[in-house]
């Protein structure tokens, strides 16, 4: 760790707890968030008021180290996607289990990770934002430990970006974003068009061609078959590009992808990337990984088709309280759209603790959300009751981060030992 980010993460243990902050205790107003974390309080009798979503701690960990060994297992460089948790504690953490960088997404997301000291940074999106592109460039005039590089997918963006930043003292690193299908999302469509944005940037003196890079997620009627051929397309690209002398004056190129319901595809077709002219850094960016999940993600994890490499452990419980039991067929818990991720799937009724006991939620499904209540259908085994707390597994990671400023860490048993702040 960095003496700035030691610094800047310091300074959100300080940060006082308040009623910014969903789901803490009342009586804990005033107190640093460093000083709630020592008091060590339970989180089913420490005083938290429902809703309150928690990570766990020991799966927190376990994802963590999964993917540290799988990506040194498979000679990948990592840089997993930050606009999941927006939670620079977490980026820490990654960067401490072998992360090379971050990923991020938009300008905003790579101020919050520089203000707390990440030095590294992958923007998978061509910036055209004037405003954002001269910031970018006084940083990175500012410090020459840090690097970021950044997709380009057309001719008109390279225009734009060049527009933007002349007058910087660095270039800023570049790759062409190969598209993964007609009709898919961003990137190029044609080799032939990523060697004509390729040229582009070698017209410009604020742009430096790194690499090649893009998402396989948006390959059209994704399979292994199709997911494969994409990234070796992908591959080819870089091969081809570098044949063409693109890469002169460089120190490596950069061949980038990688979701999180793919990275086993990637893993695969990265191992076969031939002997270029420079050494490749083969970066994979899978991100949801960190809190992984109960719904999309539980299903479509590679570790699912490579369960031999280990698994991934979901680490968000949103617990909530039944507040209305109006029928033996219905209740109401007191959290909604406003608290759970639903984009995907609902959540997911998982366990009942009545009187400090815990069992399965047997019976009880989430049927709908309100702004700020779950509609559960009961049968008749259903053992629920007002006052009753209910653990809701959740599904999608990047939706169930953004809802919660301040989130508990919690052990096995309950035990509150950290709190992890986001910035959406």
């Amino acid at each position: 760790m960095t003496a700035d980010s030691a610094q800047s993460l310091a300074r959100l243990a300080a940060e006082r707890v308040d009623h910014r902050f969903k789901g803490l205790p009342p009586d804990a107003d005033g107190l640093t968030v460093a000083e709630l974390a020592g008091q060590r309080r339970n989180l089913f009798t420490g005083g938290f008021a429902t809703p309150v979503l928690a990570l766990s701690a020991e799966r927190l960990e376990h994802n963590l180290k999964l993917m540290e060994t799988y990506a040194a297992r498979h000679g990948l460089a990592f840089a997993p996607h930050g606009k999941t948790s927006m939670a620079p504690q977490l980026f820490q953490r990654q960067i401490e289990h072998g992360a090379w960088g971050i990923t991020l997404a938009v300008p905003h997301q790579v101020r919050v990770a520089r203000a707390f000291g990440t030095r590294r940074v992958f923007l998978a999106n061509e910036l055209v934002d004037a405003a954002a592109l001269r910031w970018i460039a006084a940083e990175l005039d500012a410090d020459p430990d840090f690097e970021l590089v950044c997709y380009v997918d057309s001719v008109r963006g390279v225009e734009l970006m060049d527009a933007a930043l002349r007058g910087a003292t660095r270039p800023v690193d570049v790759v062409v974003e190969l598209a993964a299908g007609e009709g898919a999302r961003t990137g190029v469509r044609t080799e032939a068009e990523c060697a004509a944005v390729a040229d582009a940037v070698a017209g410009t003196r604020t742009l430096r061609l790194v690499g090649v890079a893009g998402y396989e997620g948006e390959v059209p009627k994704a399979d292994t078959e199709r997911v494969t051929a994409w990234l070796r397309r992908l591959v080819a690209l870089a091969a081809d590009f570098d044949k063409a002398g693109r890469f002169t004056g460089l120190d490596r190129i950069i061949v980038s992808a990688g979701g999180s319901a793919w990275f086993d595809a990637v893993a695969e077709v990265f191992a076969e990337i031939p002997e270029l002219s420079l050494p490749v850094l083969k970066l994979l960016r899978s991100g949801a990984y960190v809190s992984h999940d109960d719904g999309h993600y539980r299903k479509l994890t590679p570790f699912n088709r490579v369960p031999e490499e280990g698994a991934l452990e979901p680490a968000f419980r949103l617990w909530t309280q039944v507040v209305s039991r109006p029928s033996a067929e219905q209740a109401f818990v007191n959290a909604g759209k406003r608290d759970a991720a639903y984009d995907l799937d609902l959540p997911f009724a998982q366990v009942i603790r009545r009187d400090g006991a815990e069992r399965p939620a047997t019976g009880v499904s989430v049927t709908a959300l309100s702004d700020q209540h779950a509609w559960l259908a009961t049968t008749p085994e259903a053992d629920l009751e007002v006052g009753d707390w209910v653990g809701l597994g959740l599904s999608h990671p990047c939706t169930s981060f953004d809802k919660w400023q301040l989130i508990p860490v919690a052990e096995a048993d309950g035990t509150v030992v950290d709190y992890v702040r986001t910035f959406f």
